[in-house]
């Protein structure tokens, strides 16, 4: 009571460090009594009660001191009575311990005494099996016999009393294997060994039982039709021995007895023999023609049998097999996957496109057609679709390709000799045959036209996706073909080039090719897959559009070059002063492209409208080079006169005639002669570079060496004059407009004299 507060604080410091709630529980009880007593004595009246609250809270702590005492007084008791209980449990411990003790050491003492008990036990074991062996002697002396009635009942086709035979012999031996067994932790090698050697007929009775079995169940199919007993016997012992292992395996692992053969898995060999007997009845390419016809006879016999025989499984063999066989199901998958690795083995082989495209079409369409494998008599248990394709797709994009790469070769070398006959036929005496209308025309794109489309609808028998890829393909060999036809026209020229009399009919058979090239060209939307369905023909690829333009330009250019040779005689005349005298050149202009346009008519229409402008602006085109060629020159303002005048004469009859023939004058190129005529007619030269620059706005492809010769041609221009109207020019460039048909810009200029010059002097 009299110690400091530092002194309070040390003293007090180790309880709190050690019951810290002890001391916050004690703050907080002070806290709530001096709260309570400053409520209640804060008013003076209250002050009058203290006695009584003191009273009552004495009362109060005497009843919980009293409490206190009696829960102290409750435990002590409790851990009293548990320290009696300890130290009894400590005293019956080491009782056990000094008994414990005591056994360890007679057990010490009796060790050599157990150790020569070791050869009672040996004895004991030997009688134990001996005894065994005495209890089964009766069942022992029968054993041979009935080995030998078992294989008699086998050879009998009594199978299942072969099999009980075998399987008493089977229990026999494993019972005294087992008691030879019992109470050792391993076998007796040595009797297990005498038992082996005794029963070792049963191993070949065994085996010959299964061979049995595997018989019948090969003939299987057969058998559930003629002899179903025999079949559902083999099914049953296959079913006991399918027992007879699971009971081996499952059995408790302590009393397992290893038995010879088994475990056999007979319902396994069962499936496997199966199977082994579809694929040699149907699969088996040893013995399977596949090629040419062969393929498919064997295709029909696959189609034919595979169903009927799904039909026996379906309607008898299921009721002969257990349900848990799922017999169907086992043998629709084993047809489905022993067919794909046969197809397999044919696809690996080299076929022809005819072999090819009976595999693909019977793959894709019969095999899963109701006249096979949908049939009605196999739907809905046996259904195909589950288990995959026959071919995988990859498979058959690989057939298609290898199918078209064949079409291709063979239209190849098709069209190959179909083009010699044809080149053959241009060198005959007689002229080409002629359609109803009179056209010139041959077999050639009739046969062509047909061999394509009979390649691309057969396709279409298939998948739309061969047809497309046989379509690509025929239009690349139809585009090589003109190719080829191309150069073949080049060749034909070539050799009448050397002697225009051969071939006989030249122009006839040119002018047939390019009526052949337009019935290709009208052809060519048919072949497209599908053309029947749509409302216009399909485009032509502009690769082929291109070859076919080509081909009718190659021909069209061969007549025109033939037309320019039988004119050509008359070009070399002009101009000339016997041609102003009055000669009639362009009379037997007239006559040379009449004959010609009368050739020309046996082509179609197109190509004749064609072939008649092209010839027209080729006669102006060679009629104004004559010119350019500075055969004359004109002496005097009346041979001016006289040439610009027949120079109109000529024009006139030349557009009439082309007029008559059907071409329109404004249509026509000749109408340049008349418009150069008016640069001669010109009387005064100084008006020449005003007549030359209206010239040079019609045709704006004029050069200024065309209009020097034209120049020179006139005779009267001085060189003041000239340099103007070159000067002029330059001053003046025109540009084509567009549309604009060349007319001098294939008109080449002869190139200009060089001057005589003499050795070691200088050039006038």
């Amino acid at each position: 009571m009299g110690m400091s507060a530092e002194q309070e604080k040390d003293s007090s410091s180790p309880r709190d460090e050690e019951w810290p709630e002890a001391e916050k529980a004690e703050k907080l009880a002070r806290g709530a009594a001096l709260k309570w007593a400053s409520a209640v004595f804060y008013c003076p009246d209250k002050l009058e009660g203290l006695g009584h609250y003191r009273s009552r809270e004495a009362q109060r702590t005497s009843s919980i001191q009293s409490r206190l005492k009696s829960t102290v007084q409750s435990h002590l008791e409790g851990v009293s009575s548990g320290l009696e209980q300890l130290s009894s449990a400590a005293g019956d411990v080491r009782s056990v311990r000094r008994d414990l003790c005591a056994v360890r050491w007679h057990l010490l003492g009796s060790a050599e005494g157990f150790q020569g008990l070791a050869p009672l036990r040996a004895v004991v074991t030997e009688h134990r099996q001996l005894a065994a062996v005495v209890r089964a002697l009766p069942q022992l002396s029968s054993v041979h016999e009935l080995l030998a009635q078992s294989l008699r009942l086998l050879r009998g086709q009594q199978l299942l009393e072969a099999h009980a035979g075998l399987m008493a012999l089977e229990h026999l031996r494993d019972d005294i294997s087992s008691q030879l067994h019992c109470g050792s932790s391993l076998p007796t090698d040595q009797a297990l060994g005498v038992v082996e050697s005794f029963f070792g007929g049963l191993q070949e009775l065994s085996d010959a039982l299964a061979q049995q079995l595997w018989h019948v169940v090969a003939g299987g199919v057969r058998l559930v039709q003629e002899d179903p007993a025999l079949f559902v016997s083999a099914v049953r012992i296959i079913e006991r021995e399918e027992s007879a292992d699971d009971a081996l395996l499952l059995g408790p692992r302590a009393h397992r007895v290893a038995a010879p053969g088994r475990p056999k898995a007979w319902r396994q060999r069962f499936y496997q023999v199966m199977q082994e007997t579809i694929a040699a009845a149907h699969f088996k390419a040893a013995h399977v023609d596949v090629k040419g016809p062969g393929l498919g006879q064997h295709l029909a016999a696959l189609q034919s049998d595979i169903p009927a025989e799904l039909r026996v499984v379906k309607d008898l063999m299921v009721q002969c097999c257990p349900p848990h066989y799922d017999i169907l199901s086992i043998c629709t998958r084993m047809y489905h996957q022993g067919l794909s690795d046969h197809l397999q083995d044919i696809l690996s082989r080299d076929l022809d496109k005819q072999e090819i495209f009976m595999l693909l079409s019977w793959v894709l369409h019969v095999y899963h057609s109701p006249e096979m494998m949908g049939h009605p008599d196999l739907l809905p248990e046996v259904d195909v679709s589950t288990l995959g394709p026959l071919v995988s797709p990859e498979v058959v994009e690989q057939l298609e390709r290898k199918y078209v790469g064949k079409v291709k070769a063979s239209v190849t070398e098709w069209m190959r000799r179909t083009l010699e006959v044809e080149f053959k036929e241009w060198f005959r005496e007689e002229e080409p045959e002629m359609d109803h209308l009179g056209f010139f025309q041959s077999a050639l794109p009739v046969i062509v036209m047909q061999m394509l489309d009979e390649n691309i609808r057969v396709a279409s028998l298939v998948t739309g996706s061969l047809q497309q890829k046989v379509f690509a393909m025929a239009m690349d060999e139809l585009e090589a073909f003109l190719i080829r036809l191309r150069e073949a026209l080049g060749e034909c020229g070539k050799e009448h080039q050397k002697d225009r009399a051969m071939p006989k009919h030249y122009i006839s058979y040119l002018l047939a090719v390019l009526n052949n090239n337009m019935a290709l060209s009208s052809s060519i939307s048919t072949l497209h897959p599908g053309s029947a369905s749509l409302a216009k023909p399909a485009e032509i690829p502009s690769s082929l559009r291109t070859a076919l333009d080509r081909t009718q330009k190659k021909a069209c250019r061969l007549l025109l070059e033939e037309l320019l040779l039988d004119l050509q005689p008359l070009y070399v005349q002009l101009p000339s002063r016997k041609w102003l005298s009055g000669a009639q050149l362009v009379n037997s202009m007239c006559e040379v492209i009449d004959r010609y346009m009368r050739d020309f008519s046996h082509v179609r229409k197109p190509i004749f409208t064609f072939l008649l402008a092209e010839s027209e602006h080729l006669v102006m085109n060679h009629y104004v080079r004559a010119l350019m060629e500075k055969k004359m020159v004109c002496r005097s303002p009346e041979e001016r006169s006289q040439l610009s005048t027949q120079l109109l004469q000529d024009a006139s009859q030349l557009r009439e005639l082309f007029h008559s023939l059907g071409l329109a004058e404004s249509e026509q190129t000749l109408e340049v002669i008349v418009a150069l005529q008016e640069l001669i007619r010109l009387q005064d030269p100084a008006l020449l570079s005003l007549e030359v620059l209206g010239f040079m706005t019609k045709y704006p492809d004029i050069s200024d060496e065309h209009v020097s010769i034209l120049l020179d041609l006139r005779g009267d221009v001085s060189k003041e004059v000239r340099n103007v109207v070159l000067e002029m020019m330059a001053q003046n460039p025109q540009s084509l407009p567009e549309n604009y048909q060349p007319i001098f810009s294939n008109i080449l200029v002869p190139a200009p004299e060089l001057p005589f010059c003499l050795r070691k002097a200088k050039c006038a």
